[in-house]
């Protein structure tokens, strides 16, 4: 079996972290994997959206926030146990996934607010018409 690439830490860049994050998905499944103190196994992240992620696509997903040095995949048997890379991200570029996950949730926050409006909007519209 083909080893995993893991870039450097010097080979990290920032564009790279954005472009990683750029993905609903993958900005989720960053978000667990650094928000726990523990590896995260692959099919954890099957049901991450609102539809089922195929393992495929997942895969994809890793390979994505792994070669951008977001995180690091090891084998355990049929496995793959994931770990976020952020202490090392920290020391290279001090405050970036701070403000990078601090932006998330105030844009999830602003989502889920406008959502809730609309669902108002939506229900006075039906009260107005009975």
């Amino acid at each position: 079996m083909k080893p995993l690439f893991h870039p450097a830490i010097e080979d990290v860049t920032v564009e790279g972290i954005l472009y990683a994050l750029s993905d609903p998905v993958r900005s989720a499944i960053y978000a667990d994997i650094a928000g726990s103190q523990c590896s995260m196994n692959c099919s954890n992240f099957l049901n991450i959206s609102e539809k089922p992620v195929p393992k495929s696509t997942l895969s994809q997903h890793f390979k994505a926030l792994r070669e951008a040095g977001l995180i690091r995949s090891e084998r355990r048997g049929v496995e793959m146990q994931n770990t976020s890379r952020c202490d090392e991200i920290a020391a290279r570029f001090p405050g970036l996934l701070p403000a990078i996950r601090q932006a998330l949730n105030l844009q999830t926050e602003g989502h889920a607010r406008a959502v809730r409006a609309s669902r108002r909007r939506l229900a006075a519209r039906k009260a107005k018409n009975r």
